[in-house]
């Protein structure tokens, strides 16, 4: 028996005796399909669900997970799979494969959809624990054994363990040959599993900065994809490559794989989200790359994925502000300082709408065009625009903060200008006048009036 235990957490749920007593969550609900369903019948129905026998029970739970899962009810469906450890336990005893395939299965659901990386290694212990002891055929334990490992590669890279990441994909690699060998698997889940091994081995291998062995894994996910017409893997590998050269400073390579990239997203739908983010990435890199030519494409690029992200996800979507902001960045860098101003203004109702009016995004925006218009001499507005800024950001990060600081120093410049500065002894003028007359009794209530004469 397996020392190591699902957590207490989950205690409650996997105790069999309370499926179904005291009608507590969804315990109480019986088999799809049963007569005894309806709502006339409440009592009985809950009554004969309990009086049921376990490997009922089980049939129920397990259907009614992937229900869960196919409707992304992702909490419901760990709930499922939870009672459905506790059940086969008791159906099947607990040195039985089938219990170590609903820990398999319960850690993969913990992992896959709630990114809970140590609850799913507390049960793949279990699962492993149990596997050399389970009597049942080899190929099934080694189906078990994979999903174990694929898992546990996936949990550990989340957590930032490489060396279990590694050894665990490298493990997969060896059961998935051995389960070829017995021709216990299809080629094409051979193939899918493969490049899902590949591909996890690369991020391992980028995370540990190992550039040469993940553009290798890299190289294998390409002849992987060669003959499986899945244009969207084959831009997410050539992206993947293209990012790995580009931290080594090979701007060339990067900008050839992101092309190849592009290419492909073009041809199968070059108004999608994918073409956009890719048309994005290739606009960054070229407009950083030193070679002047290199300027007009970027341009080009950063309009393409504008419009791409516009007809994809819509001109308020963040994604779409966010290119916007790198393309005006952009326009600054190549003297274009009017049409970034013009295009930051327009930008300011859709951000406001989507981050709110306290948000990074508005304060960096006007800042911009704050910065913009100090720069070419407008400093009444520039003053303006700083001050809202100034604003946003003494709400936000409080009058202490270095960006509240830093504006609050510009705005303060802005202030001994010329032509601002006698703008606001004008206002404090008026304001002075105003404030005298307030304090001033009028003729009307002195009670000296020309009608009381």
């Amino acid at each position: 028996m397996a020392k190591t235990r699902p957590s207490s957490s989950e205690s409650p749920a996997e105790s069999p005796e309370s499926m179904g007593s005291s009608g507590r969550g969804a315990d109480a609900s019986p088999p799809c399909g049963s007569n005894v369903l309806s709502p006339s019948k409440t009592g009985y129905a809950r009554r004969d669900f309990m009086m049921m026998p376990p490997e009922e029970k089980l049939k129920h739970f397990d259907s009614r997970a992937q229900a869960h899962e196919d409707n992304q009810e992702f909490d419901a469906c760990i709930q499922d799979l939870v009672r459905c450890v506790a059940l086969t336990r008791l159906v099947y005893g607990e040195r039985h494969l089938k219990v170590a395939q609903a820990h398999a299965r319960l850690a993969k659901a913990y992992f896959q959809f709630k990114g809970l990386g140590l609850q799913a290694q507390e049960h793949l212990a279990v699962a492993r624990e149990l596997l050399p002891v389970c009597s049942s055929c080899r190929s099934e334990k080694l189906t078990c054994l994979l999903s174990v490992h694929l898992t546990q590669g996936r949990a550990a890279l989340l957590t930032a363990d490489f060396e279990e990441a590694e050894s665990s994909f490298l493990e997969a690699e060896h059961v998935l040959q051995e389960l070829h060998q017995h021709d216990a698997i299809t080629q094409e889940e051979k193939i899918k599993t493969e490049l899902e091994i590949s591909t996890s081995i690369c991020r391992v291998y980028k995370r540990q900065k190992r550039p040469e062995e993940a553009l290798s894994q890299c190289e294998r996910s390409l002849h992987l994809l060669k003959d499986c017409d899945k244009p969207e893997k084959t831009c997410s590998v050539y992206r993947d490559m293209a990012a790995i050269e580009q931290d080594r400073g090979h701007l060339d390579r990067a900008i050839e794989h992101l092309s190849k990239a592009h290419a492909i997203a073009m041809s199968h739908g070059p108004e999608e989200l994918e073409g956009a983010q890719i048309s994005h990435s290739l606009a960054l890199i070229l407009s950083a790359a030193a070679e002047p030519h290199h300027n007009d494409s970027a341009g080009h690029y950063f309009e393409q994925s504008l419009s791409a992200y516009k007809n994809s996800v819509g001109p308020q979507d963040p994604a779409f502000l966010a290119a916007q902001d790198d393309f005006c960045r952009f326009l600054l860098l190549n003297g274009q300082q009017e049409r970034c101003v013009e295009i930051q203004r327009a930008s300011l109702s859709s951000k406001q709408s989507t981050f709110g009016d306290l948000s990074d995004e508005v304060a960096d925006t006007l800042q911009l065009i704050g910065s913009v218009e100090m720069t070419e001499g407008r400093m009444k507005q520039a003053y303006k625009t700083m001050t809202k800024c100034l604003e946003i950001q003494s709400l936000m990060y409080g009058p202490q903060h270095k960006k509240t600081k830093a504006t609050e120093k510009a705005v303060d410049m802005l202030a001994r200008a010329p032509e601002v500065a006698e703008r606001l002894q004008r206002q404090g003028r008026r304001k002075t006048k105003l404030n005298t007359f307030s304090v001033v009794p009028s003729g009307d209530n002195d009670g000296n009036s020309m009608s009381d004469s």
